[in-house]
């Protein structure tokens, strides 16, 4: 009886449509009656003449609630590898521009309190803030060790391209202007999976870090070039139970901090697709937003390339609809010969509306330009 009984429970869960990201996410002010509407409040090269990125933030923020957006996407507030770094270096997540840390104690935008003030004017006039998460690598360590590592093939990152050797990398972290404030976590080679520098014999690669306690790439990853858990700098291994609990505390720690209401995921493709799902389910928890919203970044124009992190996820994040700025760039090449018909031929927004945060252009496709009142 119990077989029969489970059979039809498995039976119903599988017949039912599968959980979708919108509607059960925050979109902006509660008593909001418009459709929602983001805004990225920055590019590349984003400067501005006269104050700080977070002073003109602030105010810009009643214009911007007057025009109708709901949401407003400003640039990783952590603090970058280097003065001017956009925060996509990342050095330090748990500096906001408080610390004397990496030849500033402000980041390229400004300082904490200044941060924090934009956003208190935001919450003021109806306006949601989220938080640019970049969780996938880190740069700028402090210390170099010396550890085994494999070069591989950096078209097919699953073909060694060499012997385990010992070489030297950038992968200490000690922030010593933070100290333990916050966070008392310190990184180490132990908590990374890749870098791409051997100091010790000046070269350039994709080196896979071997040795007691590393796993190898994450297999929860998107499967270009072999395996695309390596993108950049130094990156993190998110099976590490040291780093699961940094992470998970950092973004319940930012969203209590800044009173943001949710995040933009960047580079989603190049990290563990199970430590993703359980940020945001515990963050969600923690922070006591329920309703907290989420947008990924999987950059593809591919959308069959995309569906199926969309089903992996199950509603738990939106995703920025990139085939369809692709279709957008090429309609903007084609001119008046492209049939806008088509448009919306093989986008989430078509396929998956419900999971579909649409955009025409971001910081990693406009041409970069110095801010100019």
């Amino acid at each position: 009886m119990n077989v029969w009984a489970d059979l039809k429970s498995f039976l119903m869960a599988a017949l039912q449509p599968p959980p979708v990201a919108l509607p059960r996410m925050r979109l902006g002010p509660e008593d909001n009656q418009d459709n929602a509407l983001m805004m990225q409040f920055f590019t590349w090269d984003a400067l501005h003449p006269e104050m700080s990125w977070w002073k003109h933030l602030e105010s810009e923020l009643p214009e911007l609630s007057k025009m109708g957006f709901t949401q407003v996407w400003p640039p990783p507030p952590n603090k970058a590898s280097e003065k001017t770094g956009r925060g996509y270096d990342a050095y330090d997540l748990w500096d906001l521009g408080e610390f004397d840390q990496k030849g500033s104690i402000g980041t390229r935008w400004g300082t904490r309190e200044e941060l924090l003030q934009a956003c208190k004017v935001a919450s003021q006039q109806g306006v949601d803030i989220l938080i640019d998460a970049v969780l996938n690598h880190k740069l700028g360590a402090d210390r170099m060790e010396t550890f085994p590592a494999v070069p591989v093939n950096p078209t097919n990152r699953l073909k060694d391209a060499g012997h385990v050797r010992d070489i030297k990398g950038w992968t200490a972290f000690d922030f010593p202007g933070r100290g333990n404030k916050y966070s008392d976590f310190r990184w180490t080679q132990e908590h990374f999976t890749g870098v791409d520098w051997d100091h010790k014999s000046r070269t350039r690669g994709v080196f896979r870090i071997a040795g007691p306690g590393h796993k190898g790439w994450s297999h929860n990853v998107d499967r270009e070039l072999g395996n695309y858990d390596y993108l950049l700098g130094i990156d993190i291994d998110f099976r590490h139970a040291g780093v699961r609990k940094d992470l998970l505390d950092w973004g319940a720690w930012v969203l209590e901090t800044t009173g943001a209401t949710g995040f933009r995921l960047d580079a989603i493709k190049h990290i563990d697709n199970k430590f993703l799902i359980d940020f945001i389910a515990t963050v969600r928890k923690r922070s006591g937003q329920p309703k907290l919203f989420a947008v990924a970044e999987y950059w593809s124009g591919d959308l069959k390339s995309i569906l199926p992190y969309i089903r992996a996820f199950r509603g738990e994040t939106a995703f920025f609809d990139v085939p369809l700025h692709m279709n957008f760039n090429q309609a903007s090449k084609i001119g008046r010969r492209y049939d806008l018909r088509t448009i919306f031929d093989n986008t989430i927004v078509k396929v998956k509306p419900n999971d579909a945060v649409t955009f025409v252009d971001n910081h990693d496709t406009v041409r970069s330009y110095r801010f100019v009142v």
